[in-house]
């Protein structure tokens, strides 16, 4: 048992990573508009999530590479070689810091519902005391901890948010028939078709692949250690998917149409399953936030040293000015309660175009046989890759539109 513990780590932050406030709100707006009719919808999410991310992890250990250095390292063609890179940075460095705002917003939605009427009044501006406590938890965390500090941290967030949303779906009391039709039987309700995507954009997250690909250089060293390696995406991953669908459990209890986020969510089941729902799912939001709130920032430290070609160590000041920047961003935007609407379109819209880029990267690179050798991608392997391939093509093209249709 202390040995399985002891092999549990990145895949856990990369779970941590995705489970984060929007994933929080998406599968709740699914749960609330359309029952349990799009689990289905999730669970192959998660496949392809655990598909991503095995290739990513593989990579790091193999060729002790990350995803952004060795796509730098294998692009030939000097103008190709720069866009990549920009559209890389762009998307992770200035989309991580846009959404940060959004990651400690939700972590303070959770935390509010222990300590409400934290809300100060300065002049005309209201400010929100609780983005700064969940700021300098994520800065202490971050500047004076180690990567293995950070992962049994988060490790600890992950087990609290999972134990949070099943014991709040328990809660509800679900028909096991019907959720069982949902998992195993696809169907397209109508105008269900965007929030379809929207819950694979929020599973399947291009820095994800960035992050565990880095991650795994820290806590294994050796090609053994791969088998150990997959264990822990694929316990990780499937984890952070039944805290999805739980959370998709818990909104298709209620039978109201007025949810906008995972707070109102909370406040609807109050009069329902009493004050421990409410908490509960308050508890789960504040962890699902802080994750986020510490990961993102992290990822676009270990992108922007890869490159840049920084080789910079995890307590550099270089590798600490990135993520020290996306943190005081969110912060300073989640007190004001400002929303930086043209910097999300505009992360949105890079995001639409990295995700099938950097699954066309990662599977060109899974199949170098001078970098992985006899680790490089098998015939099934590739053929479900390409067939992930292929749908986040679809995902970024109906992301694109999205953002112009909102234009």
């Amino acid at each position: 048992m202390k040995r399985f513990l002891k092999n549990i780590g990145p895949g856990t932050l990369v779970a941590a990573a995705f489970i984060g406030p929007g994933t929080v709100t998406v599968c709740s707006l699914a749960g609330v508009q359309f029952g349990f009719t799009l689990l289905w919808a999730m669970v192959l999410s998660i496949i392809a999530t655990i598909v991503l991310q095995e290739m990513a992890a593989r990579l790091g250990i193999v060729h002790h590479t990350g995803l952004a250095g060795t796509v730098k390292q294998e692009i030939r063609n000097p103008l190709l070689k720069i866009l990549a890179v920009g559209l890389i940075l762009t998307a992770i460095i200035i989309g991580n810091a846009a959404y940060e705002a959004g990651n400690i917003s939700g972590g303070v939605l959770g935390l509010a519902t222990l300590i409400p009427n934290a809300v100060v009044i300065i002049g005309e501006f209201q400010f929100n005391t609780l983005s700064p406590v969940i700021g300098i938890v994520a800065f202490v965390l971050l500047f004076f901890g180690n990567y293995k500090l950070i992962e049994r941290f988060l490790i600890g967030l992950v087990l609290v948010m999972s134990i949070s949303f099943l014991v709040t779906a328990v809660l509800t009391g679900p028909k096991i028939s019907e959720v069982i039709k949902g998992l195993f039987i696809p169907r397209f309700p109508e105008e269900s078709w965007l929030t379809v995507v929207a819950l694979i954009g929020t599973t399947v997250v291009p820095y994800n692949l960035f992050l565990h690909a880095s991650l795994v250089k820290e806590k294994w060293k050796s090609k053994e250690d791969l088998g150990a390696a997959r264990t822990d995406t694929y316990i990780s991953i499937v984890l952070g998917g039944i805290v999805s669908l739980a959370i998709i459990i818990c909104a298709a209890a209620i039978e109201q149409d007025n949810i906008s986020n995972a707070a109102d969510l909370a406040k609807a089941l109050q009069p329902l399953y009493g004050d421990y729902a409410t908490y509960l799912l308050g508890i789960g939001l504040f962890a699902a936030g802080i994750t986020s709130a510490i990961t993102a920032p992290l990822a676009a430290a270990y992108v922007a040293n890869e490159c840049f070609g920084w080789k910079a160590g995890f307590r550099s000041g270089r590798f600490r000015s990135v993520w020290i920047s996306i943190l005081i961003i969110g912060v300073v935007f989640s007190s004001l309660g400002f929303s930086p609407i043209e910097v999300i379109r505009l992360a949105q819209v890079a995001n639409g175009l990295l995700l099938p880029v950097i699954a066309g990267f990662l599977l060109w690179i899974m199949n170098r046989k001078n970098i992985l050798g006899a680790y490089s991608n098998s015939t099934f392997q590739n053929i479900l890759g390409s067939i992930i391939m292929l749908a986040t093509i679809g995902l970024g093209v109906l992301s694109l539109v999205k953002v112009y249709n909102s234009l």
